[in-house]
C-alpha cells in the first residue's frame, strides 16, 4: 500500500492553489464581461464573443501553443513580463495559473450570461423608475438573481482548472512542487510505472470533481 507522501500532497495541494485562485479571478472578470456583453451592442460583438468562448472547444495544445505564442520570450507581452520579472513567465506557477485561467473562464462567463438574461428586465425598470441608478440594480437585483447561475458557473469553472491538463503541461511545464499539477502527476505517475500513486490522483480528482457537479445540482 502506497504512502501518502510529498509525492502525493504536492500536486494536490498546488492544483488546489492554482485551481482556487483562478476561479477567483475568473469570477470576477466572468462577471464583469457577462454584464458588459448583454448591456452593451457593438459591432462584432458576436465575434468578440466567440473568440472568449473559443478554449472550451479548443484541443488543450492548441490553446498551450497559443499562450506560448502570446507569453513566449519572442512575443512583445513574453519580453514585457521578462523585463518587469526579470524572468520569463512561462514555466512558472504563472504560467499554469494563466492557463486554468484561461479554460476555466469560457463556463463562468457563460452561466453568468445565462443568468443575467433570465432576469426580469421589467422587475429592473421598476426599480430605476423607483429610483434606483444602474449599479443599484445590478447589486440589489440582477447580481442576486442570477445566483444560481453564477455559483453553478463558479463550480464548473473550479472543476475545469482543476483538471486542465493540456495547455498546463505545454506552457507551464512539469515542475514538481512548481507546475506539476494533479492530471499533470497522473501523467508522469503512470509513465513511470507507478500505477498505484498514479490511481491515488484519479480518485482524488474523481471525488473532488463528483461532489462538485452533485452542488450544480443542488443549487439548480
Amino acid at each position: 500500500m502506497i504512502k501518502l507522501n510529498q509525492n502525493y500532497w504536492t500536486p494536490v495541494k498546488l492544483s488546489l492553489q492554482i485551481s482556487s485562485v483562478a476561479v477567483l479571478i475568473v469570477l470576477i472578470i466572468g462577471i464583469a464581461a457577462a454584464i458588459f456583453m448583454t448591456q452593451k451592442n457593438f459591432r462584432g460583438k458576436i465575434v468578440l464573443e466567440t473568440i472568449m468562448l473559443l478554449p472550451l472547444v479548443l484541443p488543450p495544445t492548441v490553446v498551450g501553443f497559443i499562450l506560448i505564442m502570446v507569453f513566449g520570450v519572442q512575443s512583445p507581452v513574453g519580453q514585457f513580463f521578462e523585463a518587469l520579472f526579470g524572468q520569463s513567465i512561462m514555466f512558472t506557477w504563472w504560467a499554469a495559473l494563466i492557463a486554468a485561467i484561461v479554460v476555466s473562464f469560457p463556463l463562468m462567463y457563460q452561466s453568468a450570461k445565462t443568468g443575467i438574461q433570465s432576469v426580469d428586465r421589467d422587475i429592473e425598470e421598476a426599480a430605476r423608475i423607483d429610483g434606483a441608478n444602474n449599479i443599484k440594480v445590478l447589486l440589489a437585483i440582477t447580481l442576486p438573481l442570477s445566483i444560481k447561475s453564477i455559483v453553478s458557473g463558479f463550480i464548473l469553472a473550479f472543476a475545469r482548472a482543476l483538471g486542465e491538463f493540456g495547455a498546463t503541461f505545454m506552457f507551464a511545464g512539469n515542475l514538481p512542487g512548481k507546475t506539476q499539477t494533479i492530471p499533470i502527476a497522473v501523467y508522469v505517475a503512470l509513465e513511470s510505472g507507478k500505477v498505484e500513486l498514479a490511481w491515488l490522483f484519479v480518485i482524488t480528482i474523481i471525488i473532488i470533481s463528483f461532489f462538485m457537479l452533485i452542488l450544480t445540482t443542488i443549487i439548480k
